[in-house]
């Protein structure tokens, strides 16, 4: 059993996204609930800045930027690397243009109020997409291994 089937999941599509505020790699402390009524929100949990599917995974979205924009949608990356982490991950790939969240202090807060802190102290792969109401409608659980199906997200995006 991996550790995302061992974790409590919490939220459910149709829940309310619990509101947050986080210091970022690049755009200062960014609260969840200031997008509230005029942007749709994508929270893309991994694990961790430097590990092998992470380093896949969010330099990947920097491609779909347009494609976000698109869909009237703020795109962010969360772990619990600190920002000084975040920012020297993302100078290595030659920058991430969307905000990397710090969730380093308290340790996995915010993962935990959207049941994705493991017990080994990181968040499960996890994308959740939160609509303008601050209501969550679609949310992605996978193993650490994997990476997301940003075609199926997107899909979502377009019903919204």
């Amino acid at each position: 059993m991996t550790d995302q089937q061992n974790t409590k999941r919490k939220l459910k599509v149709g829940d309310k996204a619990p509101d947050f505020t986080l210091e970022t790699h690049n755009e200062g402390e960014l609260n969840l609930g200031w997008y509230q009524g005029r942007k749709n929100v994508v929270l893309a949990f991994y694990p961790g800045d430097f590990t092998p599917v992470c380093s896949s995974q969010i330099p990947a979205y920097n491609n779909f930027i347009d494609e976000f924009t698109k869909y009237d949608c703020k795109l962010f990356g969360i772990s619990v690397d600190s920002v000084a982490c975040h920012i020297a991950w993302a100078k290595s790939f030659g920058g991430v243009f969307f905000p990397l969240m710090s969730d380093y202090y308290p340790h996995g807060e915010v993962a935990s109020k959207y049941g994705i802190l493991n017990k080994r102290g990181y968040a499960d792969r996890t994308v959740f997409l939160i609509d303008k109401n601050g209501v969550i409608q679609f949310i992605d659980y996978l193993d650490y291994k994997l990476l997301p199906d940003n075609e199926k997200l997107f899909k979502e995006l377009a019903i919204l």
